[in-house]
């Protein structure tokens, strides 16, 4: 074989080599793609595996098989009662049809731009419904499922799925939140000032109930007193009667005695008459026998 014919073998080999990478071109899991010819739409391939095309002539676009995530720019909207609120939405979708995807949008920073701009103008939509306290606390879902609904069927269009839509955040803008937080204060303190009161009201009633308790069984305590008493003085009359009854002289003596030293404890004078009844065991001590 002479030098021309291998160097000719060589440029062949070459050129089929380079038609050959041209040609082939691989799918993986994460990817689908359409293949155009001169612009013209020729083929849809979403499942993985080694493809081949014509080279030069077709164009292979490449296109994301997995789903996707648009962190949207916050917008504020006008809700129905007048309040002005600042959203964050957040929506995952996916490329459903590559074919319509290419032909409207042609790339996800095309077809981000057309999701906000839908997104945007059905939330602005949903949110002018529902006052400013029905958003922030009840109506958060239904919103998003309108949109993600609505959405959706808008989306169809341009070969998107919508997977769902969130709020990632409610918020007031800066402007007013100074205002609207004074507000708060304000309510919050008229609220504790309000509960202080009535605390201060239950604890008066409950400092009046207990003082009236307490006099009751003080009164209790003081009647069940009296009857004590009563029935010790009753008891010692009965013990000094029966004593009387022993031996009067000597208990008549021993209460003069008791006289006597209550009568002239200390330096207390006394002016009586000799014949008194008071002196009379000063007379004569001696106690008569029975």
């Amino acid at each position: 074989m002479t030098d021309i014919k291998k160097i000719m073998i060589g440029i062949v080999l070459v050129i089929a080599l380079i038609v050959f990478a041209g040609a082939a071109f691989t799918i993986d899991e994460k990817e689908q793609a359409i293949i155009t010819q001169f612009g013209k739409y020729i083929r849809t391939i979403k499942e993985p595996g080694l493809y081949f095309k014509v080279p030069i002539i077709q164009t292979l676009h490449l296109f994301d098989k997995r789903i996707l995530v648009h962190d949207a720019t916050p917008v504020e909207y006008i809700t129905l009662d007048k309040k002005r609120v600042l959203i964050d939405p957040v929506s995952r979708w996916k490329i459903e049809d590559p074919l319509e995807f290419y032909k409207s949008v042609r790339t996800e920073a095309g077809a981000r731009a057309r999701l906000e701009d839908m997104l945007i103008a059905r939330l602005r939509q949903e949110i002018a419904k529902r006052t400013f306290i029905a958003l922030i606390r009840e109506e958060r879902e239904n919103i998003v499922e309108e949109v993600t609904k609505d959405g959706n069927e808008l989306a169809k269009r341009f070969g998107i799925k919508i997977i769902d839509v969130r709020i990632k955040r409610a918020d007031l803008p800066r402007e007013v939140q100074a205002s609207v937080y004074a507000r708060m204060q304000a309510e919050r303190h008229r609220i504790a000032k309000r509960y202080r009161a009535e605390g201060d009201q239950r604890a008066r009633e409950i400092r009046a109930e207990t003082d009236k308790e307490k006099e009751i069984i003080l009164a209790k305590a003081y009647q069940e007193q009296m009857k004590f008493f009563g029935e010790g003085d009753g008891r010692a009359t009965d013990i000094y009667a029966a004593a009387f009854e022993q031996d009067t002289e000597f208990y008549s003596f021993l209460r003069r005695l008791q006289t006597y030293e209550k009568v002239f404890e200390g330096k207390t004078t006394v002016l009586l008459e000799s014949d008194s009844e008071l002196l009379k065991y000063f007379r004569s001590p001696r106690i008569p026998s029975k």
